[in-house]
């Protein structure tokens, strides 16, 4: 994809038109986030559940900052250089799931190639300063694929986050134009390798629908997870962010939805999320607990 390209943004079905929920909580939180100089992938990529998550006291902080390394033609995080990572970054997040209480929280990142880890010991002190100020407190983290690199993948599970998530996002003949700077086998091996270096971590990532990919390719793509030890799969719906982005081939109904979760079951799978609105994170705390 040319990145100055633009592309006609397709309207949505009825299915995808929901209520904006508002309200004190919400301002609460969004006040809070502000405060802190933190940074939430809710906002960074205009999800469609900001409003409602914010609502619940509920957020997925984007730590690493604000600049991703790679341009991936579905994303609204910005892409550029973004600096050497703030070390009070961990700390503030902390601060800030107290301040919330939350039960459970997820930690993302942008993708950072120009850090020697990747930046998996940032990940790995985040988590350590939640446990320390929350004990209680479930960990996910979302991660990006740190070039494939073990040793980093073992820094943030060795630091002992509840679940590891690390995203598939499409089928593997689409990787050149959705993820052109990712590759579909390198991501595969993250999940498994997370899962080697601790067979008993729960082990999570998602895909999105509506990119150009057919059926078969989606239930291949659910295969590989399992075959490398996925517990928890996310399904939802690709949803252009700008017209810069890659536009919406088609709008999957919710029966459709409903139906790959059946199947996603049935293949061995222990919990899937799917539906037009599912999101890596979305109702996270329902799908742990739900195990």
């Amino acid at each position: 994809m040319q990145p100055d390209k633009k592309h006609k943004k397709t309207p949505k079905p009825p299915w995808l038109k929901r209520r904006l929920p508002s309200g004190p909580v919400y301002e609460q939180v969004r006040s809070l986030l502000k405060k802190g100089h933190l940074h939430t992938v809710c906002q960074e990529a205009r999800c469609p559940n900001v409003w409602e998550c914010f609502s619940q006291k509920t957020a997925t902080f984007l730590i690493l900052g604000d600049k991703c390394t790679r341009n991936c033609g579905f994303c609204a995080v910005a892409h550029g250089p973004a600096g050497p990572p703030d070390t009070e970054e961990p700390a503030r997040v902390a601060e800030a799931v107290k301040q919330m209480g939350l039960q459970y929280v997820v930690i993302t990142s942008v993708t950072r190639d120009d850090l020697s880890d990747g930046g998996a010991g940032v990940f790995a002190d985040t988590i350590k300063s939640i446990r320390g100020r929350m004990p209680e407190t479930f960990i996910e983290v979302l991660t990006p694929d740190f070039m494939g690199d073990i040793s980093a993948i073992e820094k943030v599970i060795l630091a002992r986050p509840d679940v590891f998530n690390h995203n598939i996002e499409t089928v593997p003949r689409l990787y050149c134009v959705v993820r052109p700077q990712a590759d579909y086998r390198r991501s595969l091996k993250v999940v498994e390798f997370a899962k080697k270096i601790d067979p008993d971590m729960i082990t999570k990532s998602g895909i999105m629908l509506g990119l150009g990919e057919k059926e078969k390719e989606v239930l291949e793509t659910f295969e590989d997870l399992l075959n490398v030890g996925c517990n928890i799969l996310t399904v939802g719906q690709y949803l252009q962010p700008t017209k810069q982005h890659l536009p919406v081939k088609r709008f999957v109904p919710p029966e459709e939805f409903q139906k790959l979760r059946d199947e996603a079951i049935r293949m061995g799978f222990d919990e899937v999320a799917s539906g037009p609105f599912v999101r890596s994170s979305y109702h996270a705390k329902d799908l742990f607990k739900a195990l």
